[in-house]
């Protein structure tokens, strides 16, 4: 007999098992990094940490008003001529209570505000640094009265109106 001299070839190894490496190593490096992420994440509380949650979230609230319909009108202070201020107010607060307090202790305020406005020199509020200065000066005038009844303050006055003579 013939001697058969042919060498039998290796079994072909199938492309599966190359497939199934892939897909091993391909979801080894998915889980790694989702791992790698929340470690990142996390305080040492073990509370997930989000960047636009940690800022604090400014909601806008609409800001509320109260006008004065009556003008305030007294004499302000200069040497030899009476000079006279008349002026028109509203009060902006983004906190209702704080209105309705300026409107319970309005009488209160308008004193106080006359008082105020009869102590300011004529000159001063023909500057324009003067006639600026005004409303925060009214302001502080006001929070302190609203202060003292123990009511929330206001945020700004505003002149609506404003003549000197």
């Amino acid at each position: 007999m013939a001697e058969n001299n042919e060498v039998a070839a290796p079994p072909k190894k199938g492309k599966l098992k190359t497939i199934v490496l892939l897909v091993v190593v391909l979801l080894l490096a998915i889980g790694l990094s989702v791992a790698g992420t929340l470690w990142f994440l996390t305080d040492s509380s073990g509370e997930t940490v989000d960047g636009a949650a940690e800022e604090v979230e400014e909601i806008f609230v609409p800001s509320g008003y109260m006008v004065m319909d009556r003008p305030l009108v007294t004499t302000v202070r200069h040497p030899g001529r009476q000079r006279y201020i008349q002026v028109y107010l509203a009060f902006e607060s983004t906190q209702e209570p704080a209105l309705a307090a300026a409107s319970k202790h309005l009488p209160l305020l308008r004193n106080t505000l006359i008082s105020e406005l009869g102590q300011l020199e004529f000159m001063e509020l023909q500057t324009p640094e003067g006639r600026e200065a005004l409303p925060q000066r009214l302001l502080s005038a006001v929070n302190e009265t609203l202060a003292a009844e123990g009511e929330p303050t206001l945020d700004r006055v505003l002149l609506r109106n404003f003549v000197v003579q």
